[in-house]
């Protein structure tokens, strides 16, 4: 059966001069126009399409890729704004609603906003909503700590960043431990740090753990060996600067260091660190 809103692979019923039909299942054939439909194709092929809805609500294929299916969340940028709602790029050639009932503020055309898509019950019609808070998954987060993450920030509070976790949970980045501007909408790999007893979780960018200090050090070699076998930075020198420059924290900066300092790997000099042996060019 094809699910409206989402990937479906459907076999090929029949080819017409304007397209093919799909078998979808309960739905009927669905049609895929001729302009998406792949070179060389047969009855009983399958293909890879998304099923959404046309001007006339009437279910259509195509081959093209939106920016977020239906049970994802997407940062959206707004078209057109009329007396229905606002209606959102998705990537598709028909634009994504967001009712009115469903806008936390006015939406305006021209800005971004983070929107769940979702299948209004009411109409079967595929639309978006920016009331976040409404779409987080209810089940219990089971993630370990360690456990790397897919993160999108969609907005702050007084401690750091909301993320959204894996398009069902949210997570706090604390903006203590981010050394770097992060955007509502931004795509990010995180790591989960603690899941607490009321089910917040607690996340950072960096990979937490005992392994993180040699993964942090591998990373400082590397960086060195690009920069000709020296950095310009110690101890002392700014946290900004350091994550700017090596994506890690002043106080896993001094780690790394220490730890490839007791290997006798760098050298410790006034302005910088040096890479001993270095015989790149």
């Amino acid at each position: 059966m094809a699910i409206p809103g989402r990937y479906n692979t459907l076999d090929i019923v029949k080819i017409v001069d304007f397209g093919v039909y799909l078998d979808g299942g309960d739905m009927g054939e669905i049609l895929l126009p001729m302009k998406w439909v792949p070179d060389g194709c047969q009855p009983n092929d399958s293909l890879e399409v998304f099923i959404y809805f046309d001007s006339s609500d009437r279910p259509i294929a195509t081959t093209m890729k939106p920016y977020a299916q239906v049970g994802e969340f997407a940062f959206l940028k707004v078209k057109a704004v009329n007396d229905v709602g606002a209606f959102l790029d998705w990537g598709l050639e028909k634009d994504l609603l967001v009712p009115f009932r469903e806008q936390k503020v006015k939406m305006v055309e021209g800005k971004y906003y983070v929107v769940y898509v979702f299948s209004d019950e009411r109409s079967n019609r595929i639309a978006a909503s920016a009331k976040i808070e409404n779409f987080f998954s209810s089940a219990p987060p089971e993630y370990e700590p360690g456990e790397q993450v897919n993160l999108m920030p969609w907005r702050t509070s007084e401690l750091g960043y909301l993320a959204i976790i894996n398009n069902a949970h949210e997570g706090l980045l604390y903006a203590s431990e981010v050394y770097t501007d992060l955007h509502r909408g931004q795509q990010l790999k995180g790591y989960v740090t603690k899941v607490r007893e009321d089910g917040k979780i607690d996340l950072t960018l960096q990979p937490p753990g005992y392994g993180k200090i040699d993964q942090l050090a591998e990373g400082l070699l590397d960086l060195l060996r690009q920069n000709k076998g020296f950095l310009g930075l110690t101890d002392k020198s700014p946290a900004e600067e350091i994550y700017l420059l090596c994506g890690m924290s002043k106080k896993n900066f001094k780690k790394s260091i220490g730890a490839l300092y007791k290997k006798r790997l760098i050298s410790l000099e006034d302005n910088g660190i040096r890479l001993m042996e270095y015989t790149g060019k």
